[in-house]
């Protein structure tokens, strides 16, 4: 859709702000001041990021690999920390250690489910051909490698990577948003999902609404060990700061078992929001870069697009309203339906069909349902403040963040600023002042860093 029309297709389901005022009357909204999270982290320095992941491949074994073998190296759409410097430094050892290494995108039906749609989000994160040092053959083409015992379900794998001497994925391990299990985002995840592309992830989310991700993953992922030349995987965890805090190689005997202990490290760092009881919170963008929902669900305490998965037990907040896209989401707008409230710009920079494609493969088609649309920043703090109760601006209680990835500095209101002061894991860094707006909207930048 040409950029003027898709905005004057959010004009249309806009709401204007003068309407909004009208229905809510014109009430005071609470001052924002600006508060820190204290973290202690201890990151990979960034210059040792490519040695660590090299030594990541090192580690594991080759056997039975022929020399000058073709290794396919599987790579995500996430945006993980350092990503093009740990894949450069898988490529140089596997390069150094006899092998041809290649680049295959394991990253399911992203990328609008092409394979240059897939090559560009490579590009995108800085994995380019000349970055890494090897050639990057993307392609939508499934192999089917075996079917499920009990199931009879298909179990697939990208063609190329199924054609290699040898299979490395290469991801980070994180808590899911999805479902809970003993593993979640990682490298069985990758597998059985990114690796099966468009169609592989189409039939993992199919059937796990009955048989359940955190039964099926564990399930597809031995079968794809016995079926395929794994020969490891390079596993990622990174802090609250999204810096790289482990490059670790892992055999195939410890996919499942080490990638748990993982698992429960990267819950241990994983920033989240630092109050459980909240009335609004304003993210200033999603994407799937931040997170596979866009928003993520860990964080927001909200999974209201998964079938037969709980959702988190807190926080617990009131109201969500999402100011934007990221650009790196190609309008992707999955998960968007966690929010309340959306701004006018979230639909000017939505992709109908990548965002219902992506929700038609993950089977989560009410995470895609777009909420109420305003003209403004303004709009969308009255429409949220104004459903919520009695709202005293002195008590009401708000945070506004970058997104769900980024939760180091947020603006908070006088009262958990107040709260802010009495903790040892937080810092206040401004007094809370008037908002200002221009034409409605923000005029101050959220805190990135």
């Amino acid at each position: 859709m040409d950029p003027s029309d898709q905005e004057r297709a959010a004009s249309a389901v806009s709401v204007p702000e003068r309407r909004i005022v009208e229905a809510c009357g014109d009430p005071p909204l609470p001052e924002l001041g600006v508060i820190e999270q204290v973290w202690d982290t201890d990151p990979v320095p960034a210059a040792a990021v490519g040695s660590r992941a090299a030594r990541a491949v090192e580690s594991l074994s080759f056997d039975g690999v022929p020399a000058g073998g073709e290794v396919a190296l599987g790579v995500g759409s996430r945006g993980i920390a350092n990503l093009a410097a740990i894949v450069s430094g898988v490529v140089e050892a596997v390069a150094d250690a006899g092998y041809d290494p290649f680049v295959f995108p394991a990253m399911g039906s992203h990328g609008g489910a092409t394979g240059e749609g897939q090559r560009e989000m490579l590009n995108e994160l800085g994995v380019t051909a000349a970055a890494i040092g090897c050639e990057i053959r993307s392609s939508m083409d499934v192999v089917e490698v075996g079917r499920t015992p009990d199931r009879d379900v298909p179990v697939v794998a990208d063609a190329n990577a199924a054609g290699a001497d040898a299979i490395v994925p290469i991801n980070r391990v994180k808590p899911h948003t999805d479902f809970d299990g003993t593993v979640e985002s990682g490298l069985s995840k990758m597998l059985v999902i990114g690796m099966g592309k468009q169609r592989g992830a189409q039939i993992a989310h199919k059937w796990a609404v009955d048989w359940s991700f955190r039964r099926m993953i564990p399930a597809i992922t031995d079968q794809l060990l016995e079926a395929l030349p794994i020969v490891g995987g390079v596993a990622v965890v990174e802090d609250q700061h999204d810096e790289t805090t482990i490059v670790e190689g892992i055999p195939p005997s410890g996919f499942l078992d080490r990638e748990a202990e993982l698992l429960e490290r990267a819950y241990d760092l994983m920033p989240t929001l630092p109050f459980d009881d909240l009335d609004l919170v304003v993210f200033d963008r999603q994407g799937k870069e931040i997170s596979g929902q866009g928003i993520d669900t860990n964080v927001v305490g909200r999974r209201p697009f998964s079938i037969n998965e709980p959702a988190p037990e807190r926080p617990e907040i009131k109201r969500i309203y999402t100011r934007s896209l990221t650009e790196a989401t190609h309008g992707n707008a999955m998960g968007v339906g966690s929010a309340d409230v959306v701004h006018e710009d979230v639909v000017a920079e939505l992709d109908a069909t990548t965002t219902l494609v992506n929700a038609l493969t993950a089977s989560t088609i009410r995470g895609v349902k777009l909420p109420p649309v305003v003209e403004t920043d303004r709009a969308g703090l009255v429409a949220a403040l104004s459903t919520i109760g009695v709202v005293d601006p002195e008590t009401v209680r708000v945070l506004r963040a970058p997104d769900t990835m980024h939760l180091r500095r947020l603006h908070a209101s006088p009262a958990l600023v107040e709260a802010a002061r009495d903790r040892e894991d937080l810092r206040v860094l401004e007094e809370p002042s008037p908002i200002e707006f221009e034409e409605g909207q923000f005029v101050a930048a959220s805190h990135r860093e």
